[in-house]
């Protein structure tokens, strides 16, 4: 089979999962390429429609070794017609547990059918200067091996006669999934002075929980704790108050500390 066209699609707060897809896509090399970025919620407003005739690479962030809640009825309502998809999962270097093979699942589910997948590292969206975790990852290793990945799904395609010929790919995890995808809900960012009220911070926040008029108004339970705001505020004026998350961050930093490497399957 000739990969004439793929389609990106990425839920990416803060970025890291949009450069590995991206670094894939790069090694596949195709004619064609259409990206969706699904992490703002009016881009999560229309289903996926998707055929045959294109390659599918779907990309999700891990959360709590599983994929995000939030994503779910997006997820589902994809309509695929035998579409071959490679899943991704990017996570902050503690364990991607069941997320793949969920995502593997629930793309199944909508009718298309994976020809490979791949559990990437990004920088943990509770890392700080401070107490880093996977602290500017995905770096020049990771992406090359994205790259590496996409040469390989090429390969594959290419000696495919048909997409009735994909044969399922084997990806990790267990049945039931563990763990719960439904996060916190804690009052967690401080914010100082510095602020100017620029925007940039509501512009970021993938579920619109922060108030545009007021930066310092935060909906708690909208919230999905990945931090976009403080990443992307250009005053560094939103920080980490003393509590749960800023305690989880210095576990993060204390007990994952060595570098884990990527892994597909294909």
């Amino acid at each position: 089979m000739k990969i004439s066209s793929i389609r990106l699609v990425y839920f990416s707060p803060t970025g890291t999962t949009k450069a590995v897809v991206e670094e894939i896509a790069r090694g596949i090399n195709p004619d064609n390429m259409e990206s969706l970025d699904i992490t703002r919620p009016n881009a999560r407003l229309q289903p996926l429609q998707t055929s045959e005739n294109e390659l599918l690479i779907i990309g999700v962030p891990v959360y709590m070794g599983r994929v995000p809640a939030l994503l779910a009825e997006w997820l589902h309502a994809i309509e695929a017609r035998d579409t071959p998809v490679v899943p991704v999962v990017v996570y902050g270097n503690r364990v991607y547990e069941d997320a793949l093979l969920e995502l593997s699942d629930i793309l199944a589910q909508c009718g298309c059918r994976p020809i490979a997948g791949g559990a990437f590292i990004g920088e943990h969206s509770f890392s700080t200067d401070e107490t880093p975790t996977a602290k500017d990852r995905p770096d020049a290793g990771d992406l090359h091996h994205a790259e590496s990945f996409g040469r390989k799904i090429r390969e594959k395609f290419t000696a495919i006669p048909s997409v009735d010929q994909i044969l399922g790919v084997t990806m990790p995890g267990c049945h039931p999934y563990r763990g719960d995808s439904k996060l916190w809900t804690v009052d967690f960012i401080a914010v100082s002075d510095a602020c100017i009220q620029c925007g940039a911070c509501a512009e970021a926040c993938p579920t619109g929980a922060i108030d545009p008029e007021n930066s310092s108004v935060i909906d708690t339970k909208k919230c999905i704790t990945c931090c976009a705001c403080i990443r992307h505020c250009p005053r560094h004026a939103r920080t980490m108050k003393p509590g749960l998350v800023r305690d989880a961050s210095l576990r993060l930093s204390t007990l994952y500390k060595e570098r884990k490497e990527p892994e597909f399957f294909i």
